[in-house]
This record gives structure tokens, C-alpha cells and sequence, in this order.
């Protein structure tokens, strides 16, 4: 798959940011994500793994706003985690009108869940603040298309792993997605759970 299949405003950002064409972990793993398959995406760091979420995701949502309930929602491990995909998502958003919104433990509750509720496409969250939100019927996610784990390690370092089953027990049907450096028996399992028939792309 080359940049040139994309949603022409994803193309113009990616121009912009002098992405010529993708790195040969994106090249596999591309075309998976863009035909809707679960997919778990193992490679090491700097092989292009957030980056192939980030293109993804803007492509499905074809790069615009739409209604108030998230369309995109990417679990990570902390709060700088967040920040840091946050900023990176609005390197490609900058000339669309997607809303991308990070939560996190650090803010009131009550904040969040105003700052929510007037519309987010893209919720990047750690799983107890999204389970929190959840619970108090703060997050909608009716209209859910991607789910996604970025940098899933923290299912292992951490107690997350009913924080994650939670949620998706209450989500009818997306696409999920699970990216890490290297596969482990808590991602495995996942596939009695949400990742049916998921497909592995891997690099080493």
C-alpha cells in the first residue's frame, strides 16, 4: 500500500511532513488496518507501529468530524502517553476538523466529562480514567469503529486487563487492534475475548 490510497487531507499532511512513502512494517500492516481486520502489530520501536494507527485512523473516520461520540478509541499506559499521541495525531489533523481529546487520571472528572460530552472523535485514554467515564455513562461508544492498544506492554506491567475487558464486553462491533514490540500470552488471550480471527503482522 502506497500514501497515494488515502484520504486526500491525510496525503496533504503527509506531504507535509515529508513522508515519502511508507516503512516496510507499514507496508504489511497498512492494508490490514484498512480492510477493517483485527490485527496485532509487533515490531520494535522506530519500525513505524503508531504511525500506521495514526494513517489508519484518519483514513476510516475520512478525516472529518462527525455527530458527538467517538469514533476512534486508543487505550495507553499513562498520562504522558496520552500527551504524546495526542500531539502526534495533530501533526496529521492540523488541516481537518477531527477532534482528538486525551484522558487521563491528572484531570477532574468533571472536566473531562463537559470536554467529552461537546464531541470527540479520536479518545485517547488510560483504561481506569476511561472506565471511570464509562461507568458514569461520560463516554458513549455507540458509534465506536476502532479500538485500539498502543504500546499494549503495560497489559503486562500492569493490573489493566479486566480494566480493558470491561469496555469491550460493552462494545457491539469494531475493529481492534493491539500494537506492541513483541507477542505475550495476555495478547493471546485476548483473542477468546475481542480479537477474533485477528491477524499478526510482524517485524523483528
Amino acid at each position: 500500500m502506497s500514501f497515494k490510497k488515502l484520504h486526500p487531507a491525510l496525503k496533504e499532511a503527509l506531504d507535509t511532513l515529508e513522508f515519502e512513502a511508507p516503512l516496510a512494517f507499514q507496508k504489511k500492516i497498512l492494508p490490514k488496518l484498512k480492510g477493517g481486520a483485527n490485527v496485532y502489530g509487533l515490531a520494535p520501536a522506530g519500525f513505524g507501529k503508531t504511525t500506521a494507527l495514526i494513517i489508519a485512523t484518519i483514513h476510516k473516520l475520512k478525516a472529518e468530524a462527525f455527530e458527538d461520540s467517538p469514533r476512534a478509541l486508543i487505550l495507553v499506559k499513562d498520562k504522558q502517553a496520552a500527551l504524546d499521541l495526542k500531539a502526534e495525531f495533530e501533526k496529521f489533523t492540523r488541516r481537518t476538523d477531527l477532534r482528538v481529546y486525551a484522558a487521563y487520571e491528572e484531570q477532574t472528572l468533571d472536566q473531562q466529562r463537559e470536554e467529552i460530552y461537546y464531541g470527540v472523535d479520536v479518545l485517547i485514554a488510560t483504561p481506569k480514567r476511561l472506565n471511570k467515564l464509562y461507568f458514569m455513562n461520560s463516554v458513549h461508544l455507540g458509534q465506536l469503529q476502532i479500538f485500539a492498544l498502543e504500546d499494549a506492554e503495560f497489559l503486562i506491567r500492569n493490573n489493566y486487563h479486566n480494566d480493558v475487558l470491561r469496555v469491550t464486553e460493552s462494545i457491539q462491533k469494531c475493529q481492534y487492534i493491539i500494537l506492541a514490540e513483541s507477542m505475550h500470552s495476555k495478547y493471546e488471550r485476548l483473542k477468546d475475548s475481542f480479537m477474533f480471527n485477528a491477524q499478526e503482522v510482524k517485524m523483528e
